[in-house]
C-alpha cells in the first residue's frame, strides 16, 4: 500500500497503515508528536503502537533538534542475521541439545558474561573500533561512570523482554541465524539521564507533553547528549556482533562435519538518530521502531516467536524517510497479554519451535503481536522481499 496522510499540527502524518487501526494512545503521541515546534516531518510504520513519549513505529525528522524519547530507551536496539552453508537436512530432529548449548554461551535476561568477552577471541568478529569505543567511556555521563565493568561483561549478552537469539528456516530450507538486541543496561541509563535532563530545559517547558523535550543544536546539552548516543549506537553494535560471533562458534562446533560457512552478515539498527538530508535540508532522523530502508540496502523485519521473520532489500522511498516497519509490533501490552492468555496458549502458538514455553514469556506470545505478514503486505513501496524466515529455535530472555 502507499501511505495516508493525516493532518497533523505543523506537519502531516504519513501513515503506512489504517489510522483506524492505531489505538488512540498511539495517535494522541503522533498528534503531539506533529506539532512539535522543530518539526519537519513524520513518517509512521505499520507496526505503530503506543511507547513512551515518542510512539514506537515512528520516524521523526527535525531541524536542529532531537528528541530523546524518539530514539527509545534502549539506544542502539536492532537486528543481525546470516545465512548458514547448513540445510534443513542437516538438523538433528530434537533441537533442544543445541538451544541449551545457545543459552550456556550467550546470557540471556539480567545475565552477563564472568569476564569480559577477548575480542580478539571471537569467530570472525572485527576488533577495528573495539578498543577507542572503550577509551571514550570516561567522557560519558557522569550518571554511568562507575558502570564500565558491567558494560563490558554485558558485551556479547542478549537481555529480556522481545530480545532474542533465533536459528531458522528459509522457504528454500537454507539455515539462518538471527538475533535482537541492543545496548543493554549502559543504553537504558544514558537514554533514561538525557531524558530527564531535556524535560528539565526552559524551551520544552510549554509542550503538551514533555516526554517529547528535546535538545537544541548548539547547545552543551545537545553537544553531551549526541556523544552518549553515538557512543551507545556503537556500543550495541558490538554487542550484536559479539552474540552472533559466539552464536557462529557454536554452530561450528555444533556441526563440526558439515564444515558451516557463513554469508556476509545483514545489520540494522531500529532506534536510533541518523544526520539525513531531504528536501535540501540537513536534519536529524530519528527512527524508534524502524529501520533504514534506503534503495537496496537489506534489513530485517522480524515476527512473534511462532511465526516468522523477513529479510527485506529497501526500496529507497522518501516519503517514509528511507524507512521501513521494525518488526510485527505489539497489538496489546505485556500486561494485557499476561490476562489474557496461559502457558497453554503460548504452547499452543508455538508448536514447533524449540523455545520456552512457560509463564515467564507469555507476554511474548504470538497472539499480543500483530500480523507480520500483514504489516510486510502495508508497506511494499518500501521494501522488497528477499527471504521469508521460520524460526525452529527461539531464546527469550
Amino acid at each position: 500500500m502507499s501511505y495516508v496522510e493525516v493532518s497533523g499540527g505543523k506537519v502531516p502524518i504519513r501513515m503506512w497503515t489504517d489510522p483506524a487501526s492505531v489505538e488512540d494512545s498511539a495517535m494522541r503521541q503522533l498528534h503531539n508528536t506533529a506539532g512539535l515546534p522543530w518539526i519537519k516531518g513524520l513518517a509512521v510504520m505499520p507496526d505503530v503502537h503506543y511507547g513512551k513519549g515518542a510512539t514506537v513505529g515512528s520516524v521523526i525528522a527535525m531541524k536542529d533538534a532531537v528528541c530523546p524519547a524518539a530514539v527509545g530507551v534502549d539506544i542502539g536496539c536492532g537486528m543481525s542475521a546470516v545465512k548458514t552453508s547448513l540445510t534443513a537436512n542437516d538438523l538433528p530432529g530434537d533441537l533442544s541439545k543445541l538451544r541449551s548449548r545457545i543459552e550456556q554461551v550467550i546470557p540471556v535476561g539480567t545475565g552477563l558474561h564472568k569476564e569480559a568477552v577477548d575480542p580478539e577471541k571471537l569467530y570472525g568478529f572485527s576488533v577495528a573500533g573495539f578498543e577507542d569505543l572503550w577509551k571514550r567511556f570516561d567522557y560519558l555521563a557522569d550518571a554511568v561512570k562507575f558502570r564500565q565493568d558491567r558494560a563490558m561483561k554485558q558485551i556479547g549478552t542478549l537481555g529480556g523482554g522481545n530480545h532474542f537469539v533465533e536459528f531458522c528456516l528459509d522457504q528454500s530450507g537454507s539455515v539462518w541465524l538471527m538475533l535482537h538486541s541492543g545496548s543493554r543496561n549502559i543504553g537504558n541509563e544514558l537514554a533514561a539521564h538525557h531524558i530527564g535532563v531535556a524535560r528539565g530545559l526552559d524551551h520544552n517547558q510549554g509542550l503538551v507533553d514533555l516526554d517529547l523535550a528535546v535538545f537544541l543544536a548548539a547547545t552543551p546539552e545537545m553537544d553531551a547528549y549526541r556523544q552518549d548516543l553515538f557512543w551507545a549506537q556503537e556500543y550495541a553494535k558490538y554487542n550484536r556482533a559479539a552474540m552472533m560471533s559466539l552464536f557462529k562458534e557454536v554452530i561450528r562446533k555444533e556441526f563440526r562435519k558439515a564444515k558451516v560457512s557463513f554469508d556476509q552478515e545483514i545489520s540494522c539498527h531500529h532506534n536510533y538518530v541518523a544526520e539525513e538530508r531531504y528536501d535540501g535540508m540537513d536534519l536529524l532522523v530519528t527512527r524508534k521502531g524502524a529501520i533504514r530502508a534506503g534503495s537496496g540496502e537489506y534489513g530485517i523485519i522480524p515476527g512473534s516467536m511462532g511465526t516468522g521473520s523477513y529479510i527485506v532489500k529497501g526500496l529507497g522511498n522518501e516519503k517514509s524517510y528511507n524507512s521501513a516497519s521494525h518488526g510485527a509490533g505489539r497489538r496489546m501490552s505485556r500486561t494485557a497479554a499476561k490476562k489474557r492468555f496461559s502457558a497453554r496458549d503460548l504452547v499452543e502458538q508455538t508448536q514447533g519451535v524449540e523455545c520456552r514455553k512457560d509463564s515467564g514469556v507469555v507476554d511474548e506470545i504470538p497472539a499480543a503481536y500483530k500480523s507480520i505478514d500483514q504489516v510486510i503486505e502495508q508497506q511494499t513501496d518500501l521494501v522488497q522481499v528477499v527471504a521469508k524466515l521460520k524460526q525452529v529455535i527461539c531464546i527469550k530472555g
